[in-house]
């Protein structure tokens, strides 16, 4: 069963640094953000980060449900309330307050021998609430920790990219663009987005989004003439336009759109765009020509 008095003295409103009228949208982006610093797999050492990391699981779990939130609300109320009387109440009041406790104890202690009904406490209301999640199981929080776990995988593969040198079989590149830590448009770059603009250079072997949605991405091109007609022409949106640069030393005699020598000239870019204009004119003409011997069969 849940400790009732440990989660009564816990303001899990607090724990997630959320308003008491925090919306579900509100809770989830709380909870992922908290959840993310202390995840066990990114504190190996600290013996404390499962145990908070628990303890914010919880907090999301009650929260998002909504009987679950009105009993804990009722149980938080209840408690503000009593701390406040408790101050109020001078020595000889205190022994009253004790006393009715007790009476309260043992009307509850007849009701379960079946003497007589009393409302339940908050206390009880809660615990009940509860153990209704546990015995339900939340779907929820299962869907927010596998998304937490893949977010993290993510992570560590944007690290491991961006610590490794130059490789010659392995033609990396970060993309940086404009983008505010609040807009849910990324600043106007997607995955999607990306792959359209630079899979006209060329094979992409990997293409991964910073996790943390700050206006970077990394991609890793299956030939080096892939990568560097990137580097030295992709401009990206034009009402937002994107950098790229190599991950590490760029390949000799290579360069970025910095300067320097280069063996990808214009005339390779020219022939890469009439290249696709070609085969642009082509698929409309098998299109036009499917048309017409659409339309002639309709009419025989």
């Amino acid at each position: 069963m849940v400790d009732v008095k440990k989660f009564s003295e816990i303001d899990l409103y607090g724990l997630l640094d959320i308003e008491i009228g925090a919306t579900e949208a509100d809770i989830r982006k709380a909870y992922r953000r908290k959840a993310l610093q202390c995840h066990p797999d990114k504190n190996p050492d600290n013996p404390k980060a499962a145990e908070l990391f628990q303890e914010l699981s919880n907090a999301l779990e009650i929260l998002i449900d909504s009987s679950a939130r009105a009993a804990y609300d009722k149980l938080l109320n209840a408690k503000k309330a009593a701390q406040l009387r408790t101050k109020q109440l001078d020595s000889k009041r205190q022994k009253l307050k004790n006393d009715l406790e007790e009476r309260e104890r043992r009307a509850r202690e007849q009701a379960a021998a079946g003497s007589y009904k009393v409302n339940k406490t908050p206390e009880e209301l809660f615990q009940e609430e509860f153990e209704r999640l546990r015995k339900e199981g939340s779907k929820l929080i299962e869907e927010e920790q596998e998304l937490m776990r893949q977010q993290l995988r993510e992570e560590k593969a944007m690290q491991s990219a961006a610590k490794s040198s130059w490789d010659p079989s392995k033609h990396r590149i970060k993309i940086r663009w404009k983008a505010a830590s609040d807009d849910p448009s990324n600043g106007g770059y997607s995955e999607a987005v990306l792959n359209k603009f630079l899979s006209k250079y060329g094979d992409i072997n990997v293409l991964v989004m910073s996790p943390k949605k700050n206006g970077s991405a990394l991609v890793e091109f299956k030939t080096q003439e892939a990568a560097e007609m990137a580097v030295s022409y992709e401009k990206g949106r034009l009402d937002n336009a994107c950098s790229l640069e190599w991950i590490g030393d760029a390949p000799k005699n290579k360069t970025s759109r910095t300067g320097g020598s280069s063996t990808v000239t214009e005339r390779d870019f020219e022939s890469l765009v009439l290249r696709q204009l070609r085969q642009a004119e082509e698929r409309k003409r098998l299109i036009e020509q499917m048309m017409r011997e659409d339309a002639e069969e309709e009419n025989a």
